[in-house]
């Protein structure tokens, strides 16, 4: 009967299952972050209830760039935005008529579908900080969380499984 659970060898057999434990306990302990998207900021990047993973380690060597979509935290280690970054630190950022501008140049950005007329005023970013933006803009601005954020808040980017 346990040959049928464990095979010929139940040493190895509970061996290669502890080995996984472990390895799943690491990954998804310490390293990658699990994210079930809520609200439609993200839309069509990310549809409601969709499941993500955040990679905590992702920025150890390099820096958040303009486009990388990020996990931003809230409150504790657990809840968190998903957000676009469009600015970085030292630049000059706004939003004029829905376009975002960054040191006056408008930005392009593919992944945006539909736009609402934004307009905010050009802020300029410390030397940790970042802007960042859901996708869809064509939700009102007031029913939309962005803006700046400092570096220490953003817990690595967005890794896709797809």
């Amino acid at each position: 009967m346990w040959t049928l659970f464990f095979g010929r060898h139940p040493r190895r057999a509970l061996a290669r299952a502890a080995v996984l434990v472990v390895a799943a306990l690491i990954l998804f302990g310490g390293v990658l972050l699990p994210v079930r998207g809520e609200g439609p900021s993200m839309s069509p990047t990310f549809e409601q209830g969709d499941l993500v993973f955040v990679n905590r380690l992702g920025y150890l060597r390099s820096s958040p760039a303009r486009g990388d979509i990020v996990a931003v935290r809230l409150a504790g280690a657990r809840v968190v935005y998903l957000k676009r970054i469009v600015g970085l630190p030292g630049e000059r950022v706004g939003i004029a008529e829905g376009v975002v501008r960054v040191n006056g140049a408008p930005l392009d950005e593919p992944y945006v579908r539909k736009r609402r007329a934004w307009t905010t005023g050009e802020v300029t970013l410390g030397s940790d900080e970042y802007l960042v933006i859901g996708d869809n803009r064509g939700m009102a601005m007031g029913a939309h969380a962005f803006g700046k954020v400092r570096r220490a808040r953003i817990v690595g980017p967005v890794v896709r499984l797809r």
